[in-house]
Parts: C-alpha cells; sequence; structure tokens
C-alpha cells in the first residue's frame, strides 16, 4: 500500500486517539484506551516496515509513546476490581455480544431437536451417543424404580470438584475451538445439543421424563446455560478472525481473544454454582416438586438476568449518568 493511502485510510483514527490524549477524556476505561492504543502500535509497526523514514512513522512513533504514558498512568487498579468486573465491565461488554450469544442458543437448540429425532427414528442412536455402559445402568436403574440414581453414587465432594473441572474444560474448548473459524465452537454447540436431545428423549422413552427433568435440570439449568454462553466466546474469538471491521486481522484477533476469554471467566462462578448442585442437591430425588421447581427457575432468571437483561440495566444507567 502507498503511504498516502495509508493515511488516508486510517487518519481519522489516528486523530480521533489523539484527540483522548490530548483531551483527557476520563470516562474512557483503561482497557478501552489500551484497545486504541494496541490499534496505534499495529499501525506504527506497519509503517516503520513499508516507511521507515517517513514523518508518518515519525508521528506514529509520539502517538505511541504519548499514548503509553497516559495508560500506564491512569491504569490504576481498585480494591474491588473483582467485583467491578462482574458488576460493571463485563455487563457492558456483553452488551455487545448478545447476536452471538442469540446464535450460540439456537445452534444448541436445533441440535437439541435433531438429537432427539434421531433417537426417536432410530433405536440405536442413543446408544451410540451415551455408550452401552450408561444406557445399561440407567436401565437397570428404571427397572428398580430408581431412575436418577447415578446422581447418589458418588461422593458429593468428589463429585462437585470432578462435575466443575469437567464442565470448565468444556468450556474452555468450546471458547478456544473458536479460532477455527467460529466452525469449532458450533461444533461443540452440536455435539452437547445432539447428547441432551437424545438423553431427553430417553427418557421420555423410558417412561420417567419427568423424574429426569425435576432431577437432572436442577444443575442442568445453569451448567448447559454456561456452556452456551461458553460457544458464543468461541464466535466471539472466531468472529474477530473473519470480520475484523476497521482494525488489521491481527489487532481484530486480539481484541476478540480478550473479550472473549472475559466471557470465559464470567462463567466460572456459574459453573461452580452447577457443581454445586449436581454434587450436594440432585442427589436428593424425594425432594418435592416444588422445591425442585423453584430451584430451576431460579437458576434460569439468574442466567437471563445477569447475561440478557442486566447488560441493558447497566448500559441505560451509564447513558442517564454522562451529561
Amino acid at each position: 500500500m502507498r503511504e498516502a493511502a495509508f493515511v488516508k485510510q486510517n487518519k481519522d483514527k489516528w486523530l480521533r486517539f489523539e484527540n483522548v490524549m490530548v483531551g483527557n477524556q476520563s470516562d474512557l476505561s483503561p482497557d478501552e484506551l489500551s484497545a486504541l492504543y494496541l490499534e496505534v502500535t499495529d499501525h506504527l509497526s506497519y509503517s516503520r516496515t513499508f516507511y521507515p523514514e517517513s514523518k508518518t512513522t515519525s508521528y506514529l512513533n509520539h502517538l505511541a509513546s504519548q499514548s503509553h504514558q497516559k495508560i500506564y498512568k491512569n491504569k490504576r487498579e481498585s480494591s474491588n476490581r473483582f467485583i467491578s468486573f462482574f458488576t460493571d465491565e463485563f455487563p457492558k461488554l456483553m452488551l455487545g455480544y448478545q447476536r452471538h450469544l442469540l446464535l450460540s442458543f439456537l445452534t444448541f437448540l436445533l441440535f437439541a431437536i435433531i438429537g432427539a429425532y434421531s433417537a426417536a427414528t432410530d433405536g440405536a442412536y442413543v446408544r451410540s451417543i451415551l455408550g452401552d455402559g450408561y444406557v445399561n445402568m440407567t436401565l437397570k436403574n428404571i427397572a428398580d424404580n430408581d431412575p436418577m440414581r447415578v446422581y447418589k453414587e458418588m461422593n458429593e465432594t468428589e463429585m462437585f470438584l470432578g462435575i466443575t473441572i469437567n464442565n470448565i474444560k468444556v468450556a474452555l474448548m468450546a471458547f478456544i475451538y473458536g479460532i477455527l473459524f467460529c466452525v469449532g465452537s458450533l461444533f461443540i454447540m452440536m455435539k452437547n445439543g445432539v447428547m441432551l436431545g437424545s438423553f431427553q428423549y430417553f427418557f421420555y422413552d423410558k417412561g420417567v421424563l419427568w423424574e429426569s427433568v425435576r432431577t437432572i435440570w436442577i444443575h442442568g439449568t445453569i451448567e448447559i446455560s454456561v456452556i452456551i454462553i461458553a460457544g458464543a466466546a468461541g464466535l466471539v474469538l472466531g468472529s474477530g478472525i473473519l470480520f475484523p471491521g476497521t482494525y488489521t486481522r491481527l489487532a481484530s484477533f486480539k481484541r476478540s481473544m480478550k473479550d472473549g476469554l472475559k466471557i470465559v471467566v464470567s462463567t466460572i462462578p456459574f459453573f461452580i454454582i452447577a457443581g454445586f448442585l449436581e454434587g450436594f442437591v440432585t442427589r436428593h430425588t424425594e425432594m418435592p416438586d416444588w422445591l425442585a421447581i423453584l430451584i430451576i427457575s431460579i437458576s434460569l432468571l439468574l442466567i437471563l438476568f445477569y447475561y440478557v437483561l442486566y447488560p441493558h440495566i447497566v448500559n441505560k444507567k451509564q447513558r442517564q449518568l454522562k451529561p
């Protein structure tokens, strides 16, 4: 690219960034400043490579140096950084990725329906998905009039730790596989959706659907929800590579990697809750239906509030505070 074209393409970004630096705009967070700084330094590297002696390179070098001092002078971590991440920083971030969340959910739902349909039309399908060992064990438990016995057999603490760690691994896979241009994350949603659909149809076919729903979804509501959310994080990562917009592809990748990782981090407390419920609560299949329904309902409302409604509330409050 000729230098004149390079300048014409990016000068508006540089001027905007320079105005932020000179104007000392305190409403920008350190992370927002860092994102702007990342783009300018990326342009500086390009300019140093192709126009090493030009005024453009000198200008960008000065701008990057000035911004570096400002960012690291102002980037003070407060004592409540952990709390502010979940109550303010993350909800603002999540508002911009609602479409990714919706796509992840719809993909999971579609393949859950496909899994249930496949199980209904092919008698061997459930065994191919869940394995002969699990199916035979569950059939025996159903015959013994205790279809959910599997949740009672392991020690509570061991089950809690094992399930939590395994779920976090699944979430990390759903995120990291997004680097395969989103296809990897969609595959994880497909795989888990098919498994869930065939799993639930199996219990329906054996006449114990309600027993399975009231038991499994005590922990499954949060567990499945955050796997879908991790899938959305993978889509954020992949879309940053596919659709860089006004950023260079490298800068866009770095930005989407950072945002996707924040989404994954936000799910960790929910995975801990899901692991606790599965290890210590789900095993009590004798609990009344109203209590199981209450736990499931609260879990669903918590997820919907934090990941869908709360980002809009935080954004609306921020707009009202601005002059």
